[in-house]
């Protein structure tokens, strides 16, 4: 439990870096600007007891007083709103000073401005943690299901006060630091009254992007922006101890624990895929249990039994999980070119938060993301529990005969799970042969080649005549390079998480972006890197923040921007000469 807590505290922490959160922090360092550390603890403190206190409750809150939950989204709103146009017009604040100097008198309390202090910092904190939702990882999606499901522990409120803890601390820094700036700044605070009315207007257009749920296609956009994140994450998250510590969660720890791993395995099948497919039978598909409602099925109900004969993919998902947009559009782009091909897709959508329970807002979601595949409403979670899942995404790919061969959690392996789609298709009997698969890289939302690592244990899409090892070695390429690959050209010392030039060492990637960053660390004062892009040295017009007429000076280990092609994604070769001994390659980001 120890390690829980730990890892649920160091993921609060790690908050501050991720986009879902982003869209606040406008909001965070406009309020505390004026107020003192007395404000900027209320809203940063309103921030996570809000968080903590309806994630946990919000299902046990509907079910004894019967509201629609969508009633605080709503009520954050108008509080945002109102807090944007104190800002915007001066003259509201000093009218509600007004009040409460009247009404101070009446009850004989001096109470400080409403626009200051503890009290209205720790208001906007709970109006922003109402219709906050981090990006989940495993910890988070187990504290969701657990408390839309009613069976909340003592462990699970323990794990979320960590998590909650871990938030604060650095929500109150951040907050601090505002105030630190404008008090600090002659300069701004000239111009406070403008700068206030600025993000007066950013709050009130926060508060209309929340009312039209455009928040979320905000988030899932800085998500993709910062592709890095969700892949950290779930890396946090997702081991050993963790897995068996949020198994230990869970009220029914006799279910067979099928996550992460090909438990219940399937043995004596004979030959069950005709030497069509390499995927292992893991084990027999759970059915789907206590389905709310079905969409996109003109009103029929599925099974998997009754989709035996048809290659089925279950994809659970919710709505306002940013992760899940992010991969709805690969989803949704395999059934349009499989579905005449014995596939199908079954989204099982299992909210996070009570107001994702409601189908109109399910069938907005979907109207929004163009699902046209069938949709379970799985409110009670009797599917996720038959699944033993804990994540979102997760997907589950089952063959004609009812077994699952294949699951993945969270984004990325796209590439892979198509692959294994068409080899059960073919296993099935069907002919796709004049379909191509996607390319890993050949993202349908912007055509952005995917993150690239240039360690040893996570080099992928790697095009050098010789293989990668660990070590020194010489590394050589004679043809072209496929797009989204990438190649290391001379001497290297390859090391798990980087690589490290040596002599005439040069490294070449075939990346489709609008713009190209990679982690890179000197060994000495003076370290440079010469760019080249399709063959020529990079012109101004291309070159990124970092370079300085073809060059990139390497004075510290940090992320350096190498292209920017301005505001459309292009496919071109970007070729790096390192010009010292020592320097350290680690990832390419792409955006």
């Amino acid at each position: 439990m120890l390690i829980l807590l730990l890892f649920a505290f160091i993921s609060g922490l790690v908050t501050i870096l991720a986009p879902c959160i982003w869209p606040l922090l406008p909001i965070i360092f406009s309020t505390t600007s004026t107020g003192g550390r007395t404000k900027a603890f209320g809203i940063s403190l309103g921030i996570v007891a809000s968080f903590a206190f309806f994630t946990l409750t919000i299902s046990y809150l509907v079910a004894f007083f019967n509201f629609d939950p969508d009633i605080l989204r709503l009520l954050a709103v108008i509080v945002l709103t109102f807090l944007g146009l104190t800002l915007v017009i001066p003259k509201l604040t000093g009218i509600i000073e007004f009040g409460f100097s009247r009404l101070s008198s009446l009850i004989k309390f001096t109470p400080k401005p409403p626009s200051k202090g503890f009290i209205p910092g720790f208001v906007t904190g709970m109006s922003l943690g109402i219709v906050w939702s981090p990006c989940a990882g495993p910890i988070l999606s187990t504290i969701a299901a657990l408390s839309v499901t009613r069976t909340v522990n003592l462990g699970i409120v323990l794990v979320t006060l960590s998590y909650s803890a871990g938030v604060f601390i650095v929500l109150f820094l951040f907050s601090i630091g505002g105030n630190a700036l404008f008090a600090g700044s002659r300069f701004l605070t000239a111009y406070t009254g403008i700068i206030q009315r600025i993000f007066g207007i950013i709050i009130i257009l926060t508060a209309f992007s929340i009312l039209i749920n455009f928040d979320k296609v905000l988030q899932a956009k800085l998500l993709d922006a910062v592709p890095s994140y969700s892949d950290f994450i779930y890396r946090l998250e997702s081991n050993d101890a963790i897995n068996r510590a949020l198994q230990n969660l869970k009220p029914d720890k006799d279910m067979p624990d099928r996550t992460g791993k090909a438990s219940d395995p399937v043995t004596n099948m004979g030959d069950k895929s005709d030497g069509l497919s390499k995927l292992p039978v893991l084990y027999k598909a759970p059915e789907l249990e206590g389905i709310n409602n079905w969409l996109n099925t003109g009103g029929k109900q599925l099974t998997i039994s009754s989709l035996k004969g048809k290659v089925v993919l279950v994809d659970f998902w919710t709505y306002t999980c940013i992760n899940c947009i992010r991969t709805l559009p690969y989803v949704t782009k395999w059934y349009e070119k499989y579905r005449d091909d014995n596939f199908t897709v079954i989204g099982v959508h299992t909210p996070e938060f009570e107001f994702e329970k409601k189908t109109e807002n399910v069938r907005m979601a979907i109207e929004q993301y163009n699902i046209s595949y069938p949709v379970a409403q799985d409110n009670d979670y009797r599917t996720w529990t038959m699944f033993d899942n804990r994540y979102w995404p997760a997907k589950y790919l089952i063959d004609k005969d009812g077994y699952v061969r294949k699951y993945h959690f969270g984004e990325g392996k796209y590439e892979e799970m198509e692959t294994a789609i068409r080899e059960l298709i073919e296993e099935a009997g069907g002919n796709i042969s004049g379909k191509k698969i996607t390319s890993e890289g050949e993202s349908v939302i912007n055509a952005r080649t995917p993150e690239s690592y240039l360690g040893f244990d996570r080099m992928e899409r790697f095009s050098s005549n010789e293989p990668i090892t660990l070590g020194n070695g010489t590394y050589t390429t004679g043809i072209a390079i496929p797009e989204h690959h990438l190649a290391y050209l001379g001497n290297w010392n390859i090391d798990s998480e980087y690589g490290e030039s040596v002599d005439n060492s040069s490294l070449e990637i075939n990346f489709t972006a609008q713009k190209v960053f990679l982690v890179i660390g000197p060994k000495g004062a003076n370290d440079r890197v010469r760019i080249y892009l399709d063959g020529k040295i990079i012109g101004e017009d291309s070159a990124g923040r970092d370079i300085d007429n073809g060059i990139v000076y390497v004075k510290e280990p940090k992320l350096y921007n190498l292209i920017d092609l301005g505001n459309k994604a292009s496919n071109h070769l970007l070729r790096l000469e390192f010009l010292n001994r020592g320097i350290q390659v680690f990832a390419f980001t792409f955006g």
